[in-house]
């Protein structure tokens, strides 16, 4: 049975895959970084997908429906550690904290980066109009919250194959063809998926909101 909608798994996928490259960008062979920030704004425009996505997309994809009060989320730990876990059609309470969480720490690198120089040969889009200590902040920030990313994306990694071994669900499956067997879950009998036209408006919003963005701020939105 439907779990997660195509575009929640695309939009997945797709942030998965720009910040391995966004990484590998970085560290070989693109000296000027100019795929590297390519990356960066790849990765803003799916993450403000996914945020537009997550108030009109999928049942499962929609913030109100996955994000629970932290008291719930800590009785699903505990439940989870004593073998008596619910099941969930979409992200368990756990589940959808680490979502913001990723988005959040995605968003921010992606963000910071926009302002960050190596004060050689690289600016990002927005250097030339922020000032020298927003840029200074901006720079030092991106260091910082690349290593909190980089800690999220393994505690996800590591979580996801822990479950899909040893849990109720194969959630790297699921989140690939976006099915689950059926069974009673906790959250929710069914999902519903979201509009494919609702889905290229946010995408067209999201680049609008990037690109529009940055020109409208006076930087240069195509590095």
């Amino acid at each position: 049975m439907l779990a997660w909608d195509l575009p929640t798994r695309l939009a997945k996928w797709a942030l998965a895959v720009l910040v391995g490259l966004a990484f590998a960008s970085k560290y070989y062979g693109d000296l000027e970084l100019v795929w590297h920030m390519w990356n960066g704004l790849a990765i803003l425009v799916v993450v403000v997908f996914r945020v537009l996505w997550g108030f009109v997309g999928g049942s499962t994809a929609r913030f109100t429906r996955f994000l629970a009060d932290p008291l719930r989320a800590i009785g699903y730990l505990v439940a989870l550690l004593r073998g008596r876990a619910p099941r969930f059609l979409g992200h368990n309470p756990l589940g959808g904290w680490m979502v913001v969480a990723l988005l959040a720490a995605v968003a921010a690198q992606a963000v910071t980066g926009l302002f960050t120089t190596d004060d050689i040969i690289v600016d990002g889009p927005l250097v030339r109009v922020a000032s020298e200590e927003t840029v200074a902040s901006a720079s030092g920030l991106h260091q910082r919250i690349y290593w909190v990313m980089l800690a999220l994306v393994a505690v996800h990694i590591v979580v996801n194959i822990g479950y899909s071994l040893v849990g109720k669900d194969n959630l790297i499956r699921a989140m690939l063809t976006g099915r689950k067997p059926r069974a009673v879950y906790a959250d929710q009998p069914a999902a519903t998926a979201g509009s494919i036209v609702k889905a290229l408006a946010c995408l067209a919003v999201s680049l609008l909101v990037v690109f529009g963005g940055i020109a409208l701020a006076g930087g240069d939105p195509f590095p």
